[in-house]
């Protein structure tokens, strides 16, 4: 399944509600790739990131690990993340 910031606009309880249906439905076998900007979501979700800038893939691998990669920081996350 292909989902494209489908939490952009939601509420919290609303997005608490869809990030359980994603991931019954990733539980029951389907492979879900997803685009989201919301970190909340792909800690929770994702076994695997990759992270594109400017087209250009930047970092690969486990959710936490590509969150604390340099570039990743620079090009999206900024100092909190650091």
């Amino acid at each position: 399944m292909l989902l494209d910031e489908v939490l952009s606009g939601l509420t919290p309880a609303q997005m608490t509600d869809a990030l359980r249906l994603v991931r019954r439905i990733r539980d029951r076998g389907t492979t879900v790739v997803f685009v989201e900007h919301i970190m909340r979501a792909v800690l929770d979700l994702a076994d695997r990131v990759v992270v594109l800038s400017g087209g250009q893939v930047i970092a690969e691998g486990l959710p936490r690990q590509v969150m604390r990669d340099p570039d990743v920081v620079r090009a999206y996350l900024g100092k909190a993340y650091a």
